[in-house]
């Protein structure tokens, strides 16, 4: 019984993103890289062992990544702050482009508190309030975008990922205020969580579009959006 639930909140989830969010503004060739689970759809035209990939969400699935490793012999920085998916990454001998880095982003620099799933199986910490958790958040040191390539000597990005459990939100306006325009942005919107909503994802993909972002992609999940500046 509990599997036909999670079916029928699977179908519910994707019918709202399907009803509710747009289609794709452009048909590009596009590959996808990683599992069922953890892959992405990208437009694998000019990139190369030189490219830039920020992959921000790594739980315990870098398929993708690592895909794009075998794939391109590129260097990925993945960055997650969760005790758990720092400890699963130190486990899995991953070659030395891939690089992890024990903090995530936000729209400020600092500390932000992290709290747990309700599941004590699933890995996803989030930066939104977990009533139900809130007595087991921890702190974890976040930075912005444009503090992240400065630190990390990059004046562009070709592919950024962001699996970050609800803060795309505030990460995407503060990407909108600076000068960082990365070419490919792989963005999975969290609309369906408590206090979210299919709103804030409208209004997120509208501010990707105002940057001059074509939307290229959308998964069968309505979750996983991936947008493009520029010709395919």
């Amino acid at each position: 019984m509990q599997g036909v639930i999670r079916q029928l909140g699977s179908y519910a989830k994707a019918a709202i993103g399907r009803a509710l969010l747009p289609e794709p503004d452009v048909d590009c060739a596009t590959e996808r890289f990683g599992s069922d689970y953890g892959g992405w759809e990208i437009v694998p035209t000019n990139i190369t062992s030189l490219s830039v990939v920020y992959s921000f969400g790594v739980g315990e699935d870098a398929s993708f990544d690592v895909a794009l490793i075998d794939e391109y012999d590129l260097t990925v920085h993945a960055f997650d702050p969760t005790p758990r998916s720092i400890e699963w990454v130190s486990r899995q001998g991953f070659s030395d482009r891939f690089v992890m880095h024990e903090y995530g982003i936000a729209a400020f620099d600092g500390a932000a508190s992290f709290h747990p799933p309700e599941n004590p199986e699933h890995v996803s910490h989030t930066l939104l309030d977990r009533p139900k958790t809130k007595a087991r958040a921890i702190s974890v040191p976040v930075r912005r975008l444009s503090t992240i390539m400065a630190d990390l000597g990059h004046d562009r990005i070709d592919i950024i990922k962001l699996d970050i459990e609800g803060a795309e939100y505030d990460v995407v306006a503060d990407i909108s205020a600076s000068h960082i325009r990365p070419r490919q942005v792989l963005v999975e919107f969290h609309h369906r969580l408590p206090g979210v909503g299919v709103k804030k994802t409208r209004e997120a993909i509208a501010r990707l579009r105002s940057m001059g972002y074509r939307l290229f992609s959308v998964a069968d999940s309505g979750e996983e959006f991936c947008f493009i500046r520029g010709p395919c």
